[in-house]
């Protein structure tokens, strides 16, 4: 687990460590933003690549990784992209049952249903 990976530009436990840390959190306000503004999901794709790029600056600069390396920051983007798109789906569901009560019920953390189908 110390060992240096060079395709992930640092060891596994310093990469998931600024990832799990700094980014995946920060993925996770994105994505609540974009949904609550009600725009599409593809921006919160798109904010999860600058932060993977966020990313390997913080790697860099913090646990004294390289800063180019094109696998871990594909890795970390989409690592990035699933947790915006969770948080962005996660919080549309809530808005569509608070925006539009008489029409839909909550079917999960992720979902909503009609009303009118039971």
């Amino acid at each position: 687990m110390h060992e240096y990976l060079p395709w992930l530009g640092n060891t596994v436990a310093a990469f998931l460590t600024t990832l799990g840390g700094l980014a995946a959190p920060a993925a996770w306000m994105a994505g609540r933003g974009v949904a609550s503004t009600w725009r599409s999901p593809w921006q919160a794709v798109v904010y999860a690549g600058l932060l993977a790029a966020a990313h390997r600056f913080a790697d860099y600069a913090l646990a004294g990784g390289d800063l180019v390396a094109p696998a871990a920051f594909a890795v970390a983007w989409a690592v990035l992209a699933a947790v915006a798109l969770a948080s962005w789906r996660r919080t549309r569901a809530a808005m569509m049952v608070a925006q539009y009560p008489w029409l839909y019920v909550r079917a999960g953390p992720f979902d909503w249903r009609d009303k009118a189908a039971g």
